[in-house]
């Protein structure tokens, strides 16, 4: 499994909207040049993100993109899952998996329910607050 640009660039975007959570809206100009993404690529994810009510558009000229909900409301496994559909390796761990006839007597099905239970793991329990958290931790390292 391979996480696609789609889902890199819809977490980066996420969290640079939880970064400058300010109450004002950011634009999306504004994050693709701090992100170095090409905004109409953004565009795209962002109305991923809008339609699923992760975040809320603000327009005008003062307009722009707000998460609906606090940081910590939101793990990577949800935006993630959003944008890739879903993480597991194969298909025959999928939670809407048609069952295997091979599934009782195949120990490769659960190395790959093993590494799937793993990802979901770590995904799900890292919220966008803990990648703001992240973020200013290393911000705080590199200041000369």
């Amino acid at each position: 499994m391979k996480i696609s640009t789609k889902g890199r660039y819809a977490l980066r975007l996420m969290l640079d909207l939880a970064l400058h959570n300010t109450g004002e809206a950011v634009s999306l100009k504004d994050i693709a040049k701090r992100q170095e993404i090409s905004d109409k690529y953004l565009e795209q994810i962002i109305s991923i993100l809008n339609k699923a009510g992760y975040v809320r558009s603000i327009r005008g000229a003062q307009g722009g993109y707000l998460l609906k909900r606090e940081p910590e409301e939101y793990t990577v496994g949800m935006i993630l899952t959003l944008t890739e559909g879903t993480l597991a390796p194969v298909s025959c761990v999928e939670d809407d998996a048609v069952s295997c006839s091979k599934e009782d007597g195949c120990v490769t099905y659960i190395v790959w329910k093993r590494i799937s239970e793993a990802i979901n793991d770590v995904v799900d329990n890292i919220t966008l607050a803990d990648l703001v958290e992240w973020q200013q931790e290393k911000n705080k390292n590199y200041i000369i």
